[in-house]
């Protein structure tokens, strides 16, 4: 495999998550959004040399899979239940504002990461990218369980107001 098609299939593969809430929030069907996703990955490989490494593999990505959540929709046209046209339309174009809005946050959340000491960032990483208990973490930091839980309650607290400052959208619970 060349290193253009490693890193494209490393794009692909990191943005699965993405890719299957896109055509969910559209179909409403986890069974067809799952095939759907299936079809798209298809079409996304095989148009694979079209894509520029560098541009934004999301976007092309979810517009790939717009069109193919439409076709999905008129193979079911005769279905009680389907969405129309312009409601599909509207679904994508709140799904898109959403993605680039958490992706904007996860930006932020990466820099504000960045800023917090090294003990506080191990600690979170030990908890939420490593998904260790606190009771597991409290034993390898030589600490008490209690303290642990402090310090994760003060480091998220750090991390949100780092976020909500450097945000020029409300987060989620602040008024507009």
């Amino acid at each position: 495999m060349s290193d253009q098609q490693l890193e494209f299939v490393q794009l692909l593969t990191s943005h699965q998550g993405r890719l299957y809430a896109y055509v969910f929030s559209l179909l409403g069907n986890v069974d067809q959004a799952r095939d759907v996703m299936q079809e798209t990955n298809k079409v996304l490989w095989q148009k694979s040399s079209e894509f520029e490494l560098g541009t934004n593999f999301a976007a092309w990505m979810m517009r790939t899979a717009y069109y193919q959540v439409m076709a999905h929709r008129q193979k079911c046209a005769r279905e009680r239940l389907v969405f129309d046209d312009e409601m599909t339309a509207q679904l994508a174009a709140v799904s898109e504002t959403r993605t680039s809005q958490m992706e904007r946050r996860q930006t932020l959340l990466q820099d504000c990461l960045k800023k917090l000491s090294n003990k506080n960032r191990d600690l979170i990483r030990a908890r939420y990218q490593n998904g260790f208990e606190l009771a597991v973490i409290a034993e390898k930091m030589n600490r008490k369980t209690n303290a642990i839980k402090q310090a994760l309650f003060r480091a998220r607290a750090a991390l949100i107001e780092c976020v909500r400052a450097n945000s020029e959208e409300p987060i989620s619970g602040e008024a507009p």
